[in-house]
């Protein structure tokens, strides 16, 4: 019994023996002779399998750049597959597999870039920034070999900046093809200018403008050469210099409106640009007594102090006649501040009233120092009207006027 079961064992021993050198027969097929798997592109790669038989097999290569399937030379139970350059000359990570073997055998190769670059990509952007060093513009540096591939990472790319009296450089390390830089703003404004450098390959030149933060309060006056309302003189509205928090005059060219409130509550609105950081506007005087506060705006930025203008009477009386049937109606002369005639284009106002119901209201401007008015009586028909004259804050009534 003892005997029956020792050649039993030694019978199921032989069948396993037996089946794993069937197994190890069969995957040792084929099998991969090269040993390195890590290239320079431009290399020519050469992947060299033996196999146990005269067998045609055939490899599957596959990058980011595209795929192939790659027929080998047999020599000696020896199979080549040389890799095509479109593939090798691409840094990264090439993938095999032999295809139409009855085992799977696959693998990866790792492609480097040439350490030395050829040429210097580089971008930046925005091309200006607000001073004050909250802004910044980047830099991006992409250093390629002489097969346009990046080179690898962490390699040493040299940044260079200047501005005013300032030069400085800092060094950063390439990563995930590309280096990159954050270039925050100074306190000044100006042109800043930016290069690049690796491996003594330098980049081409880039300037920076650096504008002018928004700008801070300012405070406002006034040019006139008399302070009389005559509404034929220019008042000049204008501003201190303008500048940011770090004294940089703003740009040329802001827009700063003033806004005009009269004793009524009424808005008048007039705009200058700033030129040196200070602007201008102008409006005309008034042509009756009244009271201006003026406040300026950088609209959404900054403001204005407010400022108070006075602007006196500069008439206290003038003559009305009337003829022609009280037809016609004469004004003048108007006198200004030195008994002088005023100057031409005063407006004056005459409104006409039957029954205490406003029917029309005239408007002229004075001409040497007078004004006409004619109520055609194809329009105003003979009756009694209420006259009211108008001008120079000025007014006079004159009621149950006949017009026959």
């Amino acid at each position: 019994m003892k005997l029956k079961q020792y050649f039993f064992l030694l019978f199921f021993q032989l069948v396993i023996v037996s089946f794993l050198a069937q197994e190890t027969s069969t995957s040792s097929s084929i099998s991969l002779l090269s040993a390195q798997n890590e290239f320079v592109v431009g290399d020519k790669i050469t992947l060299e399998f033996k196999v146990k038989k005269e067998t045609y097999f055939q490899l599957y290569c596959s990058n980011s750049y595209g795929s192939t399937v790659v027929n080998p030379k047999v020599i000696d139970k020896k199979m080549r597959f040389e890799i095509p350059s479109f593939l090798s000359k691409k840094r990264g990570t090439l993938s095999w597999k032999i295809i139409n073997a009855p085992d799977e055998i696959s693998g990866n190769i790792f492609i480097l870039s040439q350490q030395q670059p050829k040429t210097i990509e580089t971008y930046l952007g925005p091309p200006s920034m607000d001073a004050g060093g909250l802004d910044y513009t980047m830099l991006v540096v992409i250093p390629t070999d002489s097969l346009d591939n990046p080179i690898r990472d962490n390699s040493k790319v040299a940044v260079k900046h200047q501005f005013l009296k300032s030069e400085k450089s800092a060094t950063i390390l390439t990563d995930k093809l590309i280096g990159y830089k954050k270039i925050f703003s100074p306190k000044k404004s100006g042109r800043m200018i930016i290069s690049s450098e690796s491996f003594g390959l330098n980049s081409k030149e880039f300037d920076v403008n650096i504008m002018p933060a928004i700008g801070t309060n300012f405070e406002i006056f006034i040019h006139r050469n008399h302070e009389y309302a005559d509404g034929n003189q220019i008042t000049t509205f204008f501003t201190s210099t303008i500048t940011d928090r770090n004294k940089n005059i703003v740009s040329d060219g802001s827009y700063i409106e003033f806004y005009i409130t009269n004793k009524k509550g009424g808005i008048l609105k007039t705009a200058g640009i700033t030129l040196n950081g200070v602007a201008h506007s102008k409006i005309v005087h008034p042509d009756f007594e009244e009271t201006w506060k003026v406040k300026a705006y950088f609209i959404g930025i900054s403001e204005s102090n407010t400022i108070t203008v006075n602007y006196k009477k500069v008439i206290e009386e003038y003559r009305v006649s009337f003829s022609e049937q009280n037809r016609s109606i004469k004004i003048g002369p108007l006198k200004s501040f030195m008994e002088q005639i005023i100057p031409d284009g005063l407006s004056i106002k005459l409104s006409i009233y039957q029954n205490d119901v406003l029917i029309k209201e005239l408007y002229k401007e004075s001409e040497n120092g007078f004004s006409t008015f004619y109520l055609d009586p194809n329009i105003f028909e003979n009756n009694l009207y209420k006259i009211i004259i108008e001008t120079a804050g000025i007014k006079k009534e004159f009621k149950s006027l006949k017009l026959w």
